[in-house]
């Protein structure tokens, strides 16, 4: 029987950076064990932060992410939208640059990433407030 489930959460605050979510977002879907085959697609609702799927056991990953996005969206630009501040439109630009979703294959009542990889938020403000994520699941359920 095909099952789809939606939830709409929010994660808390976090610093700019790169961030492991990856059990925030299980923690918030106590049916995947029943999904035999399926997807899980992770929104955000967010233009100024992003997902992404990277490296998750090497705490030098997200701080090499993190310096490598700041130098190639540098604040300094002349952008011409600044009235949210200095990292607004940068932050605008790495949004767009890694994107508002991730999808990921469900097998077993388990996320089938590989064994070094982990859902991230891409938080691009200095000082942002808790982000909006729409999780849903479409599966075969067992």
């Amino acid at each position: 029987m095909m099952t789809w489930i939606q939830k709409e959460i929010t994660v808390r605050a976090r610093r700019r950076g790169f961030h492991l979510i990856t059990r925030e977002v299980l923690a918030e879907l106590p049916d995947l064990g029943g999904i035999r085959v399926g997807m899980l697609h992770v929104f955000i609702k967010h233009t100024s932060a992003s997902l992404g799927i990277n490296e998750n056991a090497d705490p030098d990953v997200p701080v090499d992410l993190e310096m490598a996005f700041s130098k190639i969206v540098p604040e300094s630009f002349p952008y011409i939208h600044t009235m949210e501040g200095p990292d607004d439109m940068p932050a605008h630009i790495k949004a767009a640059m890694l994107g508002s979703s991730v999808t990921v294959p469900i097998t077993e009542g388990r996320l089938n990433l590989g064994t070094w990889q982990g859902i991230y938020l891409c938080e691009h403000r200095n000082h942002a407030s808790g982000r909006r994520l729409v999780l849903t699941i479409q599966g075969e359920a067992h």
